[in-house]
């Protein structure tokens, strides 16, 4: 085996690509970790839902439904379609990995998140040859450093009155904007990040509630998929950039 796809080579590319995404995990599972505390749910129980559930928005809605007291019902259904979005990820990066057996794949869904899912796709759409153990590396340091994070929120952050003066309640969107930018390699990418940001705001101006984000990403990406199809048939630079080369490359160097 080469160097270059030697185990130590490939979990250093692994924590390399986790990096960024645990900058910001950290200082957002502190605020859930607070948040919950706040919200009256046990310390030790806030640090559970970080271990099992692995979901930022997810998480952050079901402690706030926890603390204005709404019914499990409500609970179930609001956190069902905050992590609706892991269906269309999980679609979007399914023809890399469809080669992989189902127990693999199942392990890498386990870690898939918005960042990891980001971080992914745009090293295989620049041609990168799937290694299991870099995908399994940076999911699982992720992972640890959203649990530690949280779990020093939970048991620490009653010496926390307010996260917002420590500018944590904005790195989340700092990190999604930082991901967002290496996506927009054309202009139909970013017309669309465009037009939905643009809408997203203008429907939370308008008075709609925190669906507007959920509305401007089904019509932006809508939009994207509208003139991706009538482009394509037009068009000559070769395969568009977000469509996965070939597949044979999943075959290889799976280490």
């Amino acid at each position: 085996m080469s160097s270059e796809s030697s185990p130590m080579r490939t979990c250093l590319e692994g924590l390399r690509r986790a990096l960024p995404i645990m900058l910001g995990y950290v200082p957002v599972g502190f605020a859930f970790g607070v948040l919950a505390v706040k919200n009256n749910i046990p310390p030790a129980l806030a640090v559970g839902m970080s271990l099992l559930m692995f979901s930022g928005s997810g998480q952050f809605v079901l402690a706030s439904l926890w603390g204005a007291g709404a019914g499990i019902l409500s609970v179930i259904a609001a956190v069902f379609i905050v992590n609706l979005r892991y269906l269309l990820m999980s679609a979007a990066e399914s023809p890399w990995l469809a080669a992989l057996p189902r127990c693999q794949r199942f392990l890498l869904g386990l870690g898939l998140t918005d960042e990891t899912f980001v971080v992914h796709v745009t090293a295989l759409q620049q041609g990168w040859k799937l290694r299991l153990s870099t995908l399994y590396v940076c999911n699982s340091a992720t992972w640890l450093s959203w649990v530690a994070g949280s779990a020093v929120g939970a048991f620490c952050g009653e010496r926390v009155s307010d996260v917002k003066p420590l500018g944590l309640d904005y790195a989340l969107t700092a990190m999604f904007l930082a991901l967002l930018v290496p996506q927009c390699v054309s202009r139909l990418h970013v017309l669309v990040a465009v037009f939905t940001a643009a809408l997203s705001i203008g429907l939370r101006g308008a008075g709609m509630s925190q669906w507007n984000v959920a509305v401007a990403t089904i019509l932006g990406a809508s939009l994207g998929t509208v003139l991706l199809c009538r482009k394509q048939p037009a068009a000559s630079e070769g395969p568009d950039p977000i469509l996965p080369k070939a597949q044979s490359s999943t075959r290889e160097n799976r280490s």
